[in-house]
């Protein structure tokens, strides 16, 4: 499933534009242009990163990924051995942190089958979950410069006695301080109708503006536009 997204050679991993950008689109339903093959400043998904570790390290009943640094195509990063606290770095800078506890699996049908349903539930959030919820309290993000940084995620299981469990959103939270902000999206995990565990994607916001219903509706359709042109 994840193959072509990313290069390997023996313990460093890399990924092209072209795989950082493909991921994005085709994967994840995410058109955020810092992830376009020619943006001054691409950064590979945080969602491909986090991919990564579970089809590498399976899946664990307790995970908590922060992410700390933007991957590019310039870097290359060490694959670690697999323990309860590990990094992912190049060496010198920290860009993953991982925390895990309780049983591990590595079933490819439970992996395969929560990074499909996490990772389109991360990349349809902006602008059709995001906007709304800061709307909420007059204000929005900044039109030109967007800044919506992945920071953490978390997923807890009850066990991992699954294989293909639905994803459904739960309540979001934003909190907001200023110019500055903090976004919290939750989701449910059933099987069967079951619950069978929950998760949380933390994001930080700054260029914080007061709300202008005209300036969103531009923004949603400039969003869309694009997601229609460029959708592979």
């Amino acid at each position: 499933m994840l193959s072509s997204f990313y290069n390997q050679n023996d313990d460093r991993i890399s990924f092209t534009r072209e795989q950082g950008s493909r991921f994005a689109k085709l994967i994840a339903d995410d058109f955020n242009p810092l992830h376009d093959v020619d943006a001054k400043k691409f950064c590979v998904p945080g969602d491909l990163l986090f991919s990564l570790i579970l089809n590498k390290f399976g899946i664990s009943e307790k995970m908590h990924f922060t992410f700390s640094g933007m991957v590019d195509e310039t870097v290359e990063l060490i694959l670690p051995q697999g323990a309860e606290k590990f990094d992912l770095t190049d060496g010198d800078k920290v860009y993953l942190s991982v925390e895990r506890s309780g049983a591990t699996s590595t079933c490819q049908t439970l992996t395969d089958s929560l990074i499909k349903n996490y990772v389109e539930f991360s990349g349809t959030t902006f602008p059709h979950v995001i906007i709304p919820l800061m709307g909420k309290q007059e204000v929005m993000i900044n039109p030109s410069r967007p800044m919506v940084i992945y920071e953490s995620m978390s997923i807890d299981l009850k066990h991992l006695n699954i294989q293909a469990p639905e994803l459904e959103f739960a309540e979001p939270v934003f909190e907001c301080n200023g110019k500055r902000g903090k976004i919290i999206l939750r989701f449910n995990l059933l099987e069967n109708g079951e619950l069978v565990g929950t998760g949380e994607k933390h994001m930080l916001v700054s260029g914080i503006r007061e709300y202008c219903q005209n300036t969103v509706d531009d923004l949603i359709a400039f969003y869309n536009q694009r997601k229609e042109t460029l959708k592979p």
